[in-house]
């Protein structure tokens, strides 16, 4: 006997994190998770102390010449990692050195 009104345990899950206002916070971890995966190894290995908090994701950049590049490219790059994990978790960007 089937229930007409079934949902997946996705559906179920996705609906809990809406309602108890967790989708935000969980996609701001994912980013800090995932950074490497998405930028790559070579900038992976000059960043430091990632967080992101109320959308403002600060990173430390230790090497000048790519903190540069990065923000110069600061919305290509807010627009890179909320497409990698699925929602906007980014609005802005704080490169430190």
């Amino acid at each position: 006997m089937k229930r007409k009104d079934a949902q997946t345990l996705d559906n179920v899950l996705a609906e809990w994190i809406r309602m108890n206002e967790l989708e935000k916070p969980l996609l701001e971890h994912r980013v800090v998770e995932q950074w490497a995966e998405i930028l790559g190894p070579t900038i992976a290995r000059y960043s430091r102390d990632i967080s992101v908090r109320d959308g403002m994701l600060r990173v430390r950049i230790t090497n000048a010449a790519l903190r540069q590049e990065l923000f110069d490219q600061r919305f290509r790059l807010i627009q890179k990692l909320n497409e990698a994990v699925g929602g906007e978790a980014i609005k802005d960007v704080r490169l430190l050195g």
